[in-house]
């Protein structure tokens, strides 16, 4: 790598891992809110570490693109203003030559973008989701933390004093499954069960008060079991498009095309069923094709980012910045555009969503050019 060669990239990397970094931790900032709220609710260390591990992946995907669009223009932009793409060109150095490195640098990013958009991130939503599954439904009462009320469950609200194992201690449960009754039942400990969908409260030296509509007294009972029923549910999180990985999607559209290509559509009901797995085939392959387009937006971004900064003619910042933010709206609003549209088959979402891509390959080539 010759000098100037040298130069321009290493200028061009330690500006993008600032503006990668800063990306980074402002999209993350939603996840952060996410898991302050788990910790704030009771819901263990391990669990909270699990999910902030595998969620940060997903970050990749839109900081890194960014951070090569801010990038590009930035430090292109610096260059033109102090006059240094005039001295290169002065000395006989070509355009090309300058740009070269970014260039492979985005190409690079963007591989890294298909191999994380197609098996890091995929991977990540599912165990996301099932962490999410098992925070929300937990194991009985096993990830909620003593001291406060929880009312996570219906009908019913419960509070202990403290807990140890499956063995929870100082009991209160405020029983609303009567509507003509509300009952309080009270014991000194509990030992908490599962069975099926219901938690099952082994209650030992119990009060219930009262008893049912048709007696309003106190009971007493040294041992009584009360079940809270149907409270676990969707214990297994079932999987969707996007927690499918390349090959799997690869086999499950060609699952789903050899399906609608056997499909005799003569009914009335066979051809509802074949409008419905024609529906769902477009929005597997609108998700299929969003994870190139978006891994695409790195190289795009890069193409477009130098030769807007090469324009530039004020020692400005805040002027590529909005470059910045008007061509990242663009290109991801006409995405989310597409995204909206995944079911709607006849207008072939999943080849309109590479349009931002064209925009942006053929406008990044005639900018380029332009500046030879």
């Amino acid at each position: 790598m010759k000098i100037i060669e040298r130069y321009v990239f290493f200028s061009f990397l330690s500006s993008f891992i600032l503006a990668f970094l800063v990306l980074s931790f402002v999209l993350t900032i939603g996840l952060l809110v996410q898991i302050i709220g788990y910790i704030m609710d009771g819901v263990p260390m391990s669990l909270v570490g699990e999910f902030c591990l595998v969620s940060l992946p997903e970050t990749l995907q839109w900081s890194m693109p960014l951070a090569l669009l801010v990038s590009s223009i930035l430090v292109f932009s610096r260059f033109s203003v102090d006059s240094e793409i005039s001295a290169m060109r002065s000395c006989g150095i070509h355009l090309m030559t300058v740009v070269k490195w970014p260039l492979i640098f985005g190409l690079a990013c963007t591989l890294l973008g298909f191999w994380v958009n197609n098996e890091i991130v995929p991977r990540g939503h599912e165990v996301r989701r099932n962490l999410k599954t098992r925070v929300s439904v937990g194991t009985g009462l096993s990830v909620l933390e003593p001291g406060r009320v929880i009312d996570d469950f219906p009908k019913v609200k419960i509070y202990f004093g403290a807990k140890e194992g499956n063995w929870l201690y100082d009991l209160v449960v405020l029983d609303y499954s009567n509507p003509k009754v509300e009952r309080m039942i009270t014991a000194e400990k509990a030992l908490v069960t599962e069975e099926g969908s219901d938690i099952n409260l082994e209650l030992y030296r119990m009060t219930v008060d009262p008893i049912d509509e048709n007696h309003a007294t106190m009971a007493r009972a040294n041992r009584f079991v009360y079940t809270i029923k149907d409270v676990i549910k969707n214990k297994k999180y079932i999987r969707k498009d996007k927690d499918f990985r390349f090959f799997e999607m690869l086999e499950k559209i060609g699952k789903e095309k050899k399906a609608i290509a056997n499909v005799d559509d003569s009914t009335r009901v066979k051809a509802e069923a074949l409008k419905f797995m024609r529906r769902n085939l477009s929005a597997m392959s609108v998700e299929f094709n969003k994870r190139f387009v978006f891994a695409m937006a790195a190289i795009c971004f890069v193409m477009i980012g130098v030769p807007l900064g090469i324009r530039s003619h004020r020692k400005d910042s805040s002027i590529g910045m909005a470059v910045s933010l008007v061509v990242s709206l663009g290109y991801y609003l006409i995405v989310i555009l597409m995204l909206s549209m995944e079911k709607n088959y006849k207008f072939h979402p999943e080849i309109l969503i590479w349009l931002p891509v064209l925009v942006c390959f053929v406008l990044g080539i005639k900018l380029i050019r332009k500046h030879l």
